[in-house]
């Protein structure tokens, strides 16, 4: 669940960039990548960025509202000091 939840996020972060860029310089690069925002490939993209921001608004309800971002830890002896 972490993996998903960092990949989940990294998506989100750029879908903001993207829209960010949008409505500062009126320049939308998922488009200009895929060559338009109505094609499959632009398509594609936005609905991947949708799908991860509903994952990180449903992942802290599933995990009692903690969204992890790092794996569990245990301290050994060595460790401590």
């Amino acid at each position: 669940m972490v993996i998903a939840n960092i990949i989940s996020y990294v998506l989100v972060l750029l879908g903001a960039l993207n829209w960010g860029i949008f409505g500062i310089f009126n320049f939308n690069l998922v488009s200009a990548i895929f060559m338009g925002a109505r094609s499959i490939g632009s398509i594609i993209v936005y609905s991947v960025i949708a799908l991860a921001a509903i994952w990180l608004i449903i992942s802290p309800i599933i995990t009692n509202g903690v969204l992890k971002l790092q794996g569990n830890r245990t301290v050994r002896d060595t460790d401590r000091a």
